[in-house]
């Protein structure tokens, strides 16, 4: 590069054969004295050396000799001041090269270097050549640094030294040698040839602006050093970077030429905050949807506050995406759970809040609630201090009153808590290697479809994912692998569950997971849960099992399909009803469980794989199928496939309505239930009323509630052994336990029947 050529910058100063009017005996400045008809000055046009010099008395300490043109400093160009002087008589003086640094309006940059090294003249006669470059950056062989500030400047010569000497001086000359220091690079912009110094105290946002505005498509490059940037920073180009840049927690670095984690680390030298400088960057322009981690991975210290990276950020909900990378836990106290106590009081009329809560400021936001009639996955959604209350993402079940709850604020890799709502969130094909030390994700408060796909949930201590309020909603997890740190235990020493869901329109799809205490909660409807394998089983002789994935309200509205469901159980619960009884509504309705497969081993014979578990009740199935699915135990039968948990309650089995449990198969399984219920029944002694017991075909130990058909196979014969062409009626929920029929004949026959029975009515 040589503007010279390039911009047809006129550099050298004009020579002293045109005048000495140009040439100040000061600092250049307009209205400065200059050298024509100086007493101590002239030109010499006939020099045996130079075609012609300006001769020169030295009569002050400090003799200046500066052009009064204004030669331009240009951001990223270097120019050389030269200047060819000889003695002739008296004193030698020393000599260096001079210049005075200007702002557009002529003042003076205060601060800077204005002169070279001197050369002392040691001989009359001999020609010695000054020279000295100035630019704007701090390179090797630069002797005058000016940087970003000054617009032009004044060069020539100072001499100094004793007085009384005459030398004389050749024409001066400037000249562009940028392309010294760019021969190497010449498609490189160097951010400190805008005046950047790399010494982790200058600002230089201003340097990387102006480089990146000069780049025009070639790559800004930031050479070793510690490089602070003070504000926002923007670079459009390519970038490379040899040292490292600093910035407050509010600046942001956006790359949008090499948007992406690699270069990111390069820039900061430090995993953690460029990952956390990366996301930044994400939410705060409008040219990348995507963050490619580039497969590195990311010692994480302490958790990921995401919404910390982005201050005055409150809420985001344009599509966004992490991908491609791994986060690890390091050792560190940081993800120690934290565990606080506190008494506080529950009215089931404001059932999402928990009033007069002592020391509340210390209970953080994200926090597991635990106590007396509080279900599973209770968090703390919010708190206000003023007025001593902490709002929770779900009703208690049966904690009216005042009581002691035990508060444990698990900590995760990325938490998105502090957002007030975040959607249309992506993360995809990133390992969370929580190395049994913590939990992996926390959601927003809020928002919608957050969507975690092709992730390795790896070795959680508490947590796989977390909703902690309605950040849930339409949240998709689709081909992602949980895997537990606690395989070596028992079922019963299990504590971590793979996610939870508080919200609707969950669809969890094509997921593994590996003995947890629960793979997920599902608390909201309109789900759908296919394609998923988990497994929570253990070595134990006949041991317990505990619920693979629990839905936690009554009308679910949801479809379990396709799964391999091993070891462990679908439990559906009421648990997050503040009035867990029956009042009102569709009660434990609208799920279908479908063609999945069930297995477990070496488990006890009251395992089932399909509970229900009212916690209040009145309770009764309504909208309910469950057909297709294959149930098999091994190495030892069990008794059922599906039963109710009573522990609080049992199902009102006089109300079930359009239940459907059809076309299952059952090995390894006694009772094989099926509903409605086909059931061959032979008479053998003629009687006009024969009792069929089918309780053995009622699913849930439903009862006998009504009979679509009964139909003859064969003829009825009477005790003459005539046929017989009559037609009964049936009584309905005979015997103590309701599951019996009677079937009425106008008089005693024999024969056999085919009665379809059904544990509910349509």
């Amino acid at each position: 590069m040589n503007k010279a050529i390039t911009d047809g910058l006129v550099l050298t100063p004009t020579p002293f054969a045109a005048g000495l009017d140009v040439w100040s005996s000061g600092d250049g400045t307009a209205g400065s004295d200059t050298y024509e008809n100086a007493a101590n000055a002239l030109f010499v046009a006939a020099d045996q050396d130079f075609a012609g010099a300006l001769e020169l008395l030295k009569t002050q300490n400090t003799q200046k000799l500066r052009f009064m043109g204004q030669t331009p400093i240009l951001p990223g160009c270097y120019l050389q001041v030269s200047a060819r002087v000889k003695a002739v008589s008296g004193n030698l003086p020393s000599v260096r090269i001079g210049g005075y640094p200007a702002y557009g309006n002529g003042a003076r940059v205060n601060g800077l270097p204005e002169f070279s090294a001197f050369t002392t003249l040691q001989n009359y006669g001999e020609v010695v050549e000054i020279k000295a470059i100035v630019g704007t950056g701090s390179r090797g062989g630069v002797d005058l640094v000016w940087g970003a500030e000054p617009v032009y400047g004044h060069f020539g010569i100072d001499l100094v030294g004793p007085n009384g000497g005459i030398i004389r001086v050749d024409d001066i000359q400037i000249e562009d040698v940028t392309s010294v220091f760019l021969r190497d690079m010449i498609s490189i912009v160097d951010v400190t040839d805008f005046g950047a110094l790399g010494n982790g105290n200058t600002d230089n946002t201003a340097a990387f602006e102006a480089a990146n505005s000069a780049a025009n498509g070639r790559t800004v490059f930031v050479p070793e050093g510690n490089f602070r940037l003070a504000g926002n920073v923007t670079i459009d180009t390519p970038v490379k970077f040899e040292g490292r840049v600093s910035m407050p927690d509010t600046a942001v670095l956006l790359l949008r030429r090499n948007f992406d984690l690699p270069t990111y680390i390069e820039a900061f030298e430090d995993e953690e905050v460029a990952f956390k400088k990366a996301f930044q960057a994400l939410l705060n322009n409008s040219d990348h949807e995507t963050l490619d981690m580039g497969g590195r991975k990311v010692n994480v210290t302490a958790p990921l506050d995401m919404a910390a990276t982005v201050p005055g950020t409150n809420s985001y909900a344009t599509r966004r995406v992490i991908r491609n990378g791994q986060l690890e836990a390091a050792a560190s106290a940081a993800w120690d759970t934290e565990v606080f106590g506190s008494a506080a009081t529950y009215s089931t009329g404001n059932s999402r809040t928990l009033t007069d809560v002592t020391n509340v400021a210390s209970i953080p936001v994200g926090s597991l609630v635990e106590g007396t009639g509080v279900g599973r996955e209770v968090y703390v959604r919010s708190k206000d201090l003023a007025r001593q209350e902490i709002t929770l993402n779900k009703p208690l079940y049966d904690a009216e009153g005042r009581q002691n709850f035990t508060f444990r604020k698990f900590k995760y890799l990325i938490d998105f808590s502090g957002f007030n709502a975040l959607s249309k969130f992506v993360v995809a094909d990133v390992e969370f290697q929580c190395n049994d030390r913590c939990s992996a994700i926390m959601l927003s408060p809020g928002g919608i479809t957050f969507h975690v796909r092709d992730c390795f949930i790896s070795r959680p201590m508490d947590r796989g994912i977390t909703s902690i309020g309605t950040g849930c909603q339409g949240l998709m997890m689709d081909r992602c692998q949980f895997l537990s740190a606690e395989d070596a235990l028992a079922v019963p020493a299990r504590k971590t569950v793979g996610f939870n869901v508080n919200q609707n329109d969950a669809k969890i799809r094509n997921n593994r997971a590996t003995r947890f205490r629960h793979f997920g909660l599902l608390g909201g409807s309109n789900n759908i849960f296919t394609g998923n394998h988990f497994f929570q089983g253990d070595g134990v002789a006949n041991g317990v099992r505990s619920g693979g994935i629990i839905l936690a309200s009554t009308s679910v509205g949801t479809v379990i399909s396709n799964n391999y469901i091993d070891n462990c159980f679908i439990e559906w619960t009421n648990e997050h009803d503040p009035s867990p009884a029956f009042t009102g509504g569709f009660s434990f309705s609208a799920l279908s469980v479908t063609d999945n497969m069930f297995l477990s081993g070496e488990v006890a014979p009251w395992f089932s794989y399909i509970v229900v578990k009212p916690h209040g009740a009145g309770h009764f199935l309504n909208g309910v199928s469950i057909s297709g699915n294959r149930f098999r135990s091994l190495n030892g039968f069990i008794d059922r496939a599906e039963r109710v948990d009573t522990t609080f309650a049992d199902l009102d089995m006089t109300r079930c309505k359009n239940f459907t449990m059809a076309a299952n198969s059952y090995l390894g399984v006694t009772a094989q239930p099926v509903n409605p219920a086909y059931v061959d029944f032979t008479q053998d002694a003629v009687a006009d009323a024969w009792t069929i017991d089918v309780s053995e075909y009622l699913p849930f130990g439903g009862q006998a509630l009504s009979v679509d058909a009964v139909t003859a196979i064969g003829p009825l014969r009477n005790v003459n052994n005539v046929k017989q062409f009559e037609t009964p009626y049936v009584d309905t929920v005979q015997g103590s336990n309701r599951d019996q029929i009677r079937v009425v004949w106008p008089s005693d026959v024999r024969g056999k029947i085919q009665a379809t029975v059904r544990m509910d009515f349509r």
